[in-house]
């Protein structure tokens, strides 16, 4: 059967944004041969491990799922994360309006809309140029979306500064969260640059200009959070998640696998802190004595910081020991592997793995419950700080190791946590009662996660109804 309808989606080029959202354009066009896809790939100005799984894409499109790779534009890379990311996709906004007049001139199928990266908003006037809707992907949980949705609120109809919210002693009341945060826990948005805090609370802003709000999350994760969002001005909200890439690596060239093979099962703490995570040398040393001192099996992620004032791709060590303290890789060869990038889904299927150090990424947020496992909580940026909350205090699938981490984006400077919070955290995640009560709390929630996809599930259900508003127009 031909498709009748089409829609273009327009990803940010990060893993944990482009992988989630192709993973949901194969969903769609499996539930249904009447609609079709076309994904607009933009590459990083700078080589990225993203590279390669962009080739695999084209080199293996799905039916009714086809690939259009954007030019490669130069772009700034002295700017802040958040800065970069935003204007990155803004400077490809003629390059999609040229893209998608190609494909409406073809006519058939119809263009029926364009499903847009949470930091593509100025994507949404192209929308309106060719009379579609637009429809904001979301890869993070409901609740940080409610976060941006009141900050939003708070300084546009309320006059209030949401960069001044602090205090030691007091309690802020998000009504996404069920329960309020400790302003001690949290970091206000103070500690981003100023364009930072422009974008931060512009995003929630057109967000409410979309027909609807596609969000990587589940029901039964985020009940009250799900329940608030009209609330706080949300258009339509679609809970279709978790959508992952859960499709287990061959073993083969993963020399870690085998390792962990020769492992007791449960015995092993996992820690790797995203595509964007590195500690400076300092903090490294710290994590280091604390799992020594642990005497826990771990298996650690380590990558190298980007050159100062830089925004680039993070690189393995040539050789780790530089930033290790003297001996430990020899002290600890028998209990423990430092490596580069991880395969990270095939070491948390992995059933040697007992406990995940995480810096508490929705993606991995998500992984890891897909695969029943407990976190030990140690966020690095914003966004960030309000998953891990939500996992240690909503949800208590989590540990805690420093919720209140600081990275400081404009100094380049980071709080250091000392080895002996690390190792009483690592402890938290892995022995005692409580550890015992969080493993079995997130099997549960794993059962969840995997019935929401299911026919007749949640997400499955949410994820119908959002194809058939797209078929409606």
């Amino acid at each position: 059967m031909s498709a009748k309808s089409e829609l273009v989606f327009i990803p940010f080029a990060g893993p944990g944004h482009l992988v989630s959202m192709v993973e949901m354009a194969k969903l769609l066009v499996d539930r249904d041969e009447r609609l079709s896809i076309t994904v607009l790939i933009m590459k990083f100005p700078f080589e990225s491990e993203i590279d390669s799984y962009i080739e695999s894409l084209t080199a293996s499109v799905a039916a009714h799922i086809r690939f259009v790779l954007l030019p490669r534009r130069s772009h700034s890379l002295r700017t802040s994360p958040v800065a970069f990311i935003y204007h990155f996709m803004e400077s490809y906004k003629a390059d999609v309006r040229e893209a998608v007049t190609e494909l409406s001139a073809c006519g058939s199928p119809q263009l029926a809309g364009l499903v847009l990266d949470m930091f593509c908003t100025s994507m949404i006037d192209v929308a309106v140029e060719f009379g579609v809707p637009s429809y904001i992907f979301f890869p993070s949980g409901a609740a940080i979306l409610g976060v941006m949705l009141h900050f939003q609120s708070l300084q546009g109809e309320q006059h209030m500064d949401p960069t001044r919210l602090k205090g030691s002693d007091a309690e802020l009341d998000f009504p996404c969260l069920a329960n309020p945060l400790p302003a001690a826990k949290f970091l206000p948005l103070a500690v981003f640059m100023e364009e930072d805090c422009r974008i931060f609370l512009e995003l929630p802003l057109r967000y409410r200009e979309t027909k609807g709000i596609l969000v990587n999350t589940f029901a039964e994760l985020e009940p009250h959070a799900m329940e608030v969002l009209a609330s706080l001005g949300a258009p339509v909200v679609y809970s279709v998640g978790p959508i992952l890439n859960i499709k287990v690596e061959s073993k083969k060239g993963f020399e870690i696998l085998d390792w962990l093979d020769q492992q007791p099962d449960a015995s092993v703490v996992f820690l790797c802190f995203g595509s964007g995570g590195y500690f400076d040398e300092h903090q490294t040393k710290e994590i280091a004595h604390a799992l020594e001192r642990s005497r826990y099996r771990f298996l650690w992620s380590l990558r190298q910081p980007p050159a100062k004032g830089k925004l680039e791709a993070l690189r393995d060590y040539a050789d780790p020991a530089k930033v290790l303290p003297e001996g430990f890789l020899n002290r600890t060869a028998g209990i423990g592997r430092v490596i580069g990038w991880a395969p990270q889904v095939a070491i948390l299927a992995h059933p040697a793995i007992g406990g995940f150090v995480s810096h508490c990424g929705w993606n991995s947020a998500l992984e890891s419950i897909w695969f029943g496992m407990p976190v030990a909580a140690w966020p690095q940026y914003a966004e960030q700080h309000f998953n891990a909350f939500h996992l240690v205090v909503e949800l208590g699938l989590a540990a805690e190791i420093k919720m209140d981490y600081r990275r400081d984006l404009v100094k380049g400077s980071d709080d250091v946590v000392m080895a002996n919070e690390i190792e009483r955290g690592i402890r938290k995640l892995m022995e005692g009662e409580e550890a015992r009560e969080r493993r079995k709390k997130v099997k549960e929630v794993s059962e969840k996660s995997r019935k929401a996809l299911m026919e007749g599930g949640s997400s499955y259900l949410s994820l119908a109804r959002f194809f058939e508003d797209v078929c409606s127009q």
